[in-house]
């Protein structure tokens, strides 16, 4: 065998010691001539269960053939999947955002197992996506990444659904103002196939941020799931990897401060989720990269809202695909001098990408930045008495810009959502739902149903909700997530009761409570302790204003050049 270049895959398939290895690779088809080739993992999300990821087994097809004709040999590898659009609302959504984690780990374990040259991830639901780039900025090995693509929009009549409409039709229901017929029209309606939930939720949030990042190729993101070009998407990925890994390119190139600004301008200016915060800054952490989640405050009162995309707006990915999609996108955020000019895996920088946009004939869904849809940004970080690290208010879907009412506290999702239910909640009450936190979880659920429910009863914009967990991308109204510290890792939010007075001033970017909160004991969830995974998370999890990742950083304290792996691992904090 000859070799042109070094490969990592050598390590498994060069030289007599490794005749074992090829001899079992030759059991999977690999003949003489393709271990002089760059193996490129295909790693694959696919699953039955969600219909984000439903189609991806038939996209890698087209990946592997490109990676073949570009020279390479194509393996193929899966990693675990956890929808949270099924899981909401559930026990199960607890393990969501842990989904996340396992998933980055899987990839790498798959890649640096098999000294693979390259990667190309296939990526649908919601954690599938961050955790596909944290794991490149983690390996720093050459790839990309393809997004499955947003469902087609649901129809009943002349309306457009999406899975939103069927979480707010819950509420519309409890509220006695649509009956059981008319959830079930909605039910059966909203979903109409392959593909993720549709509008500017987390998937197509962290979506647009691959291509941002660019770790996606520009374009290739926007195709609809089954749209006829997005096969041809998923070859363009598999020759790029071929190209990334024959040229030793790896994703720390592209993975820059001005990167990760960009991708934080894309989540503000299209009304995206505030799951983008906690992703994006766990890009961060495994790149490397300082990215206080004051960055993010500051980029959002810079980057207004310029589409008109749900769940604030009025369209969906798949108007804003025909409009233009992410190059009309950005070519209108360049204008405004809001996008630094940075590399992609497709050779072409962003600037350059972005340049040969075409815009749709009489298109309403992307704006300009000097005439936006909405003057401020996506979303607000707040402190105070009670978020002392910060706090995400998401601003798309409601004007408010504070509040003020009586505390209604709640220790977990499922007694906020009863009392929404029974109709018990009224306007001006501020809910606090505490131990929802990446610890207290453990995993940091989404609100969804009961940002819904309070949507469905017509109450979205005369309440606030504020938690330690998450919310889901379709949520709107005056909802507050991500408080840190949360209660289980002794936050104040742990120390709230029913009746205290808060205050939320958005402009001043405070939360405080007319309270003594340091006088008094912390709250208790009252649940067992987690076991199994769910305790391995809740023991390594970060803060959610640092990502909540599960990274095990080097303590303060400098190990000598000589300290070995272990000791290093001892010194580390229980």
């Amino acid at each position: 065998m000859t070799h042109d270049r070094r490969k990592s895959s050598d390590a498994i398939t060069a030289g007599a010691a490794r005749a074992p290895a090829r001899a079992m690779l030759r059991a999977t088809g690999m003949t003489d001539g393709d271990f002089d080739k760059p193996m490129i993992g295909v790693i694959n999300t696919w699953t039955t269960v969600t219909p984000c990821n439903m189609h991806l087994a038939d996209l890698a097809a087209p990946v592997r053939e490109a990676v073949r004709e570009a020279g390479g040999h194509p393996v193929d590898f899966n990693t675990i999947v956890v929808s949270d659009g099924i899981s909401m609302g559930t026990e199960g959504m607890r393990a969501s955002l842990i989904s996340r984690e396992v998933i980055t780990d899987s990839i790498e374990l798959a890649t640096r197992g098999h000294s693979l040259d390259g990667v190309v991830i296939l990526v649908g639901c919601d954690k599938t996506i961050p955790a596909a780039a944290m794991a490149l900025a983690r390996m720093d090995v050459p790839g990309c990444i393809l997004y499955g693509g947003t469902i087609m929009p649901g129809k009943l009549g002349d309306q457009a659904l999406s899975i939103q409409d069927v979480f707010e039709a819950v509420g519309a229901h409890a509220a006695g103002t649509l009956d059981d017929a008319g959830l079930d029209k909605v039910e059966k309606a909203a979903c109409p196939g392959a593909g993720a939930c549709g509008g500017q939720f987390t998937a197509n949030t962290m979506a647009m941020i691959l291509t941002m990042l660019g770790l996606s190729p520009m374009g290739v993101n926007d195709i609809p799931a089954p749209h006829p070009d997005k096969p041809e998407a998923a070859a363009r990925c598999g020759r790029l990897a071929v190209e990334l890994a024959k040229s030793g390119t790896t994703p720390r190139r592209f993975i820059t401060e001005a990167s990760l600004r960009n991708a934080v301008v894309g989540a503000s200016a299209s009304g995206g989720s505030t799951n983008a915060v906690l992703h994006v800054a766990a890009i961060a952490a495994e790149a490397g990269i300082p990215f206080d989640i004051a960055e993010f405050d500051r980029i959002s009162s810079e980057a207004p809202v310029i589409t008109d995309l749900k769940p604030g707006g009025r369209f969906l990915a798949h108007h804003m695909f025909l409009a233009g999609g992410s190059r009309l996108f950005g070519q209108r955020l360049i204008e405004g001098g809001l996008l630094a000019d940075t590399p992609t895996v497709s050779g072409k920088s962003l600037h350059e990408e972005c340049a040969s946009a075409e815009e749709s004939l009489n298109q309403r869904v992307i704006q300009s930045v000097a005439n936006p849809v909405k003057p401020d940004g996506g979303f607000r970080v707040l402190t105070g008495d009670l978020a002392p690290e910060g706090a995400v208010l998401k601003l798309s879907g409601h004007a408010r810009s504070e509040f003020s009412g009586p505390a209604r506290v709640f220790e977990c999702e499922e007694d906020a959502f009863a009392a929404v239910e029974a109709n018990s909640v009224k306007a001006g009450d501020i809910i606090i739902i505490r131990n929802e936190g990446p610890k207290g979880g453990p995993g940091m659920r989404e609100m969804l149903g009961v940002t819904a429910a309070l949507v469905g009863q017509g109450l979205a914009g005369d309440v606030a909700l504020i938690t330690d967990g998450r919310f889901s991308g379709a949520s709107k109204g005056f909802v507050i997530g991500h408080v840190s510290p949360e209660a289980a890792d002794g936050g104040p939010i742990g120390r709230v009761r029913n009746g205290d007075r808060v205050r939320i001033d958005v402009a001043a970017r405070r939360i405080d409570v007319d309270a003594d909160l340091s006088a008094r004991p912390q709250s208790s969830s009252g649940r067992p302790a987690p076991t199994g995974v769910f305790a391995k998370y809740a023991a390594l999890v970060s803060s959610a204003s640092r990502g909540a990742t599960t990274i095990i950083a080097p303590t303060a304290t400098k190990a000598s050049p000589q300290t070995t792996d272990m000791q290093s691992k001892q010194e580390m904090p229980a």
